[in-house]
C-alpha cells in the first residue's frame, strides 16, 4: 500500500503548487534569471499586494549578513487609508534600490561606493571612514552607520549568492513571495517604465537617484488619502556636536581673515588706519586650526580622516576638506609672515588665502544642499554659513580696540553691523518661510515636521537664537561704536567682549537647531528604523 506524502491535500500542497505554477522565488535556493544582456542590471521587484508586514525579510537579511538588530539593511514601512471598517494597510519592504544615478556614490568623499557591472551598488567597507555623508545623501536612508565597526554598511543584494545562482536572503524568507529579483533594461526603464512602475506612495521623487525597484501596488481609489502610519512620531535628528563647532569655528575664522585682509589692503593703500598685527593674524587662523580637527570626532574612523580628500571630482565634502585644509595652512603662513615682519607679497598671499577660505565655506554649505533633506536644501543654508563670519569681524574689532586702534575698530564695527543685519534677515526669512508653508508643496510633510520641531521641541533654543542675534550682532556692536566715539574705550572693550562671545553662542545655537530639526525624506512609516542616523 502506497504511503501518501504528508503534504497531500493540505494548504502546504496548494502553496507548493502555486509556487511552481507562478515561478515564485520565495523559499527557493536557486534563481531562474537569464544572464544579463548588454544594458541590463539586476533590480528588486516588490509586490505590495502580497506583503503582510511580517518583517521576515528584515530578520533574514540581518541573519544572512551578521548584523545586530539595530542595523537594518532592509526595512518595512507601513501606511494606511480609509476609515473603519473600510480600511487598507499598505506595506513597503525596502532595501537598497541600486539606483542608476546613486547620490551615495557621487557624494562619498572616499569613493567607497562602486556601481558594479550587474548594476548593484556596492559599498567598499575597508575604504570607508564612517563620515556618514551617504546616510544624508540617500533619499531613502538606505546606508546605515554601524558604530561597532565605525563604518557605514548597506544592502548589496546578496551579490555572492546571486553569482552562485541563489536568491538573496530576503527573497528566500518572504512567505508571500512579495520580493523578487529581476533583470531590467536600463534605457527602457528610464524612458518608459520608471515613471509608472518605479513609484509608490510617500516615496521621494524618482528623479533624484533614478531607483530601479519595480512596484506592484493594489488598486487605490482616486483621491484616497494614504496616511503614514508613524506620522504621530517625531524625533529630533542627531545633534552632530563636533560638526556644530567645526562649521561655526571655520566660518568665524574666514570672517576674521576677511577683516584682516581688508585692514591690510586699506593700510597698504594709504588710509589712516591701524596696521594689522600678529595678534589679529593669530586670531584669524586659530578658530579654523581648532575647528578642523574637531570634525574628525564625527568620523567612525578618525585615523583615516585624510582620505576624505580623495573624491574631489564629485564630492563637496572632499572639496571642503581640501579647501579648508589649504586655507588653514596658508593662514598659518600669513601669521608667520606677520611674526617675521615679512612685507613682500603679504597682501597677495592674504588674497589667495581668503579666496580659498571663501570657497571652502561655499563647499561646506553645498554639503548640506541635498535633496534628501529639504530643510537643508535651501539658499538660506549658504547665506547663513557665510553670515556667521560676522563673529570674526567682532573678534578683530575687539583686538583693534584693545591695541588702541579705535578708529579702525569703528570702521570695522560699521561693516559688522551690515553683516549682522544680513544674518538677521536670513533668520527672519526662515521664520516667515515656516510660518507660511504651502500645503500643496510636495515637501510640505517634511517642512511641517521641521516647523513642529522648531516651535515645540526647541522653542526655547529658537527664542534664544532670535533674541541673542538681535542683541549681540546688532545692539551691542552699535553700543560699542557709541562708547568708542565718546572716548569710553573701557566700556567699548567690555561691550564688544560680551558681544563677541554672545554672538558666537548665538551661532552655535543656530547651528544646533540646523542639525536637530532636519527631517529627511526616507521610507514612510519606518517604525523600526534601527540605527538610521536621522
Amino acid at each position: 500500500m502506497a504511503v501518501e506524502p504528508l503534504s497531500k491535500h493540505t494548504p502546504l500542497e496548494s502553496f507548493i503548487n502555486h509556487k511552481n505554477e507562478t515561478g515564485m522565488q520565495c523559499g527557493n535556493y536557486s534563481i531562474d534569471i537569464p544572464e544579463l544582456k548588454p544594458g541590463e542590471q539586476y533590480r528588486f521587484h516588490f509586490d505590495a499586494t502580497a506583503c503582510v508586514g511580517c518583517h521576515c525579510c528584515e530578520v533574514a537579511c540581518n541573519e544572512q549578513n551578521g548584523n545586530s538588530p539595530d542595523i537594518k539593511w532592509r526595512r518595512v514601512g507601513e501606511m494606511e487609508m480609509g476609515e473603519f471598517p473600510d480600511t487598507l494597510q499598505l506595506f513597503n519592504s525596502m532595501s537598497c534600490n541600486h539606483c542608476i544615478d546613486p547620490e551615495c556614490l557621487r557624494g562619498c568623499p572616499t569613493e567607497s561606493y562602486i556601481k558594479l557591472d550587474n548594476g548593484i551598488v556596492w559599498h567598499d567597507d575597508p575604504s570607508c571612514i564612517g563620515c556618514q555623508y551617504c546616510t544624508w545623501n540617500c533619499p531613502y536612508e538606505v546606508p546605515v552607520f554601524n558604530p561597532d565597526r565605525g563604518i557605514v554598511t548597506k544592502c548589496h543584494m546578496c551579490v555572492d549568492k546571486l553569482e552562485a545562482g541563489q536568491t538573496p536572503a530576503c527573497v528566500q524568507a518572504c512567505p508571500g513571495g512579495a520580493i523578487e529579483i529581476e533583470a531590467v533594461n536600463v534605457d527602457k526603464w528610464l524612458d518608459e517604465d520608471m515613471a509608472k512602475e518605479g513609484v509608490a506612495p510617500h516615496l521621494p521623487d524618482i528623479g533624484i537617484t533614478k531607483p530601479t525597484t519595480r512596484y506592484t501596488l493594489p488598486d487605490i481609489p482616486e483621491g484616497e488619502k494614504i496616511r503614514v502610519a508613524d506620522e504621530h512620531l517625531l524625533h529630533p535628528a542627531h545633534p552632530e556636536l563636533p560638526l556644530v563647532f567645526m562649521t561655526v569655528l571655520t566660518q568665524v575664522s574666514v570672517g576674521a581673515f576677511l577683516a584682516l585682509f581688508l585692514g591690510q589692503m586699506l593700510f597698504s593703500l594709504g588710509f589712516d588706519l591701524p596696521k594689522p598685527n600678529l595678534a589679529m593674524a593669530m586670531l584669524a587662523f586659530l578658530p579654523a586650526a581648532i575647528g578642523l580637527p574637531l570634525s574628525a570626532l564625527h568620523l567612525g574612523r578618525p585615523a583615516k580622516a585624510m582620505s576624505a580628500m580623495k573624491n574631489w571630482k564629485t564630492s563637496w565634502l572632499s572639496r571642503e576638506a581640501i579647501a579648508l585644509g589649504a586655507y588653514t595652512g596658508l593662514a598659518t603662513l600669513v601669521a608667520g609672515m606677520y611674526f617675521l615682519d615679512i612685507k613682500g607679497f603679504l597682501l597677495l598671499v592674504e588674497a589667495v588665502t581668503l579666496a580659498i577660505g571663501l570657497f571652502g565655506i561655499y563647499a561646506q554649505s553645498m554639503i548640506y544642499r541635498i535633496k534628501a533633506r529639504p530643510s537643508w536644501n535651501r539658499k538660506s543654508t549658504t547665506k547663513r554659513f557665510f553670515g556667521s563670519g560676522y563673529v570674526g569681524f567682532l573678534l578683530i574689532a575687539l583686538v583693534l580696540l584693545i591695541s588702541n586702534g579705535a578708529q579702525g575698530a569703528m570702521v570695522l564695527l560699521a561693516i559688522t553691523l551690515v553683516a549682522g543685519m544680513g544674518q538677521a534677515l536670513v533668520i527672519l526669512e526662515e521664520v516667515m518661510f515656516y510660518r507660511h508653508l504651502d500645503k500643496e508643496d510636495p515637501l510640505y510633510y517634511q517642512y511641517n515636521r521641521t516647523r513642529i520641531l522648531l516651535q515645540k521641541h526647541f522653542a526655547k533654543v529658537k527664542k534664544f537664537r532670535v533674541y541673542s542675534l538681535a542683541a549681540f550682532a546688532l545692539a551691542l556692536p552699535l553700543l560699542a561704536i557709541l562708547f568708542t566715539a565718546s572716548g569710553l574705550t573701557g566700556l567699548a572693550v567690555t561691550t564688544l567682549f560680551i558681544a563677541t562671545f554672545g554672538a558666537f553662542a548665538s551661532e552655535l545655537a543656530g547651528r544646533y537647531l540646523f542639525y536637530r530639526t532636519v527631517v529627511p525624506l526616507g521610507l514612510a512609516g519606518n517604525f523600526f528604523a534601527g540605527n538610521q542616523r536621522h
